[in-house]
């Protein structure tokens, strides 16, 4: 097995061991590629394809059958996230009453785009369909904060808070 080093320090990364040890507990265990995308998007916090493919060579599962699980459950993120999740509800309510203006306002402000995480690693941005608080509408959630009956003039304070 390769030694992979830390980007930023250029030190062996701990992670890639724990990543070999969850291999290892769900190798022969049937269905295991989910648990073990899992567990590898809570030690990494995204699933880059250095450790897809490690998986797939882990587990024998093709790279292209994992990347497939990947990219069609919304749980698993090909993109590092933010300490502070923007997440804007763009279902029929929410759009009809203006989210999509305020997720115009959080990219202008943020300075990116939907599924993308801010250089200083304190937002990152998604839209998402309903997220079921229609009545509130136009929804965003912040981790676990939930703003509603959102206007344009809002975003700035609210990412405002989150700097503080």
């Amino acid at each position: 097995m390769s030694t992979n080093n830390c980007c930023c320090c250029g030190m062996k990364d701990v992670r890639d061991e724990k990543l070999q040890e969850i291999i290892e507990k769900y190798k022969d265990t049937k269905g295991a590629l989910v648990p073990v995308l899992h567990e590898a998007q809570e030690l990494y916090g995204y699933l880059p394809i250095e450790v897809q493919k490690k998986i797939s060579e882990g587990l024998g599962v093709s790279l292209s059958e994992i990347y497939g699980v990947v990219t069609f459950y919304t749980q698993f993120s090909l993109n590092p996230k933010g300490k502070y999740k923007v997440n804007i509800c763009m279902g029929t309510a929410c759009y009809v009453k203006g989210a999509g203006q305020i997720l115009d306002k959080f990219k202008e402000h943020l300075g990116i785009d939907v599924g993308e995480c801010t250089e200083d690693g304190l937002f990152s941005l998604e839209a998402c369909r309903c997220i079921g608080a229609c009545g509130l509408a136009p929804v965003i959630t912040i981790n676990d904060d939930v703003y509603g009956r959102l206007v344009p003039e809002d975003v700035e304070g609210i990412i405002k808070k989150y700097k503080e």
